[in-house]
């Protein structure tokens, strides 16, 4: 993952760029480097400790049904597992993975950033 995608995901959870931007260069990328976008979110995400509340309003700010199939596992127990099972998704699910997972971590950083960091921190992509 280079520098410039770890901006771009973070601007875009921060609603910094809108997610439309996000989508277009999502999908701009080859099969290979969406694979390695979708787990390098999902390891911010982990790393964000994402509530189950957050988990289940990332669903409506991403605009995804609770039918498809990455809402359905993202509100099931064990996250990481659950946040596995999304990446690994066929090539027809990465969009909605996508949208759905820059929506969890943008909720949950949020909340880290008015928690945590509410005072400053060291954390480079909270000063973007």
């Amino acid at each position: 993952m280079t520098t410039n995608h770890l901006v771009i995901l973070n601007e875009l959870a921060q609603e910094l760029k809108a997610l439309e931007t996000g989508i277009a260069w999502f999908s701009s990328l080859n099969p290979a480097e969406q694979g390695q976008v979708l787990r390098e979110l999902s390891n911010y995400c982990i790393q964000a400790h994402p509530s189950q509340e957050e988990t289940a309003e990332s669903i409506r700010r991403a605009g995804l049904r609770p039918t498809h199939t990455p809402a359905m596992l993202i509100i099931r127990p064990g996250l990481p597992r659950q946040l596995n099972k999304i990446i690994h998704l066929p090539q027809a699910e990465r969009i909605k993975s996508f949208r759905l997972l820059i929506a969890l971590l943008g909720i949950a950083d949020m909340r880290r950033r008015l928690q945590d960091c509410i005072n400053g921190c060291n954390h480079p992509w909270h000063h973007l």
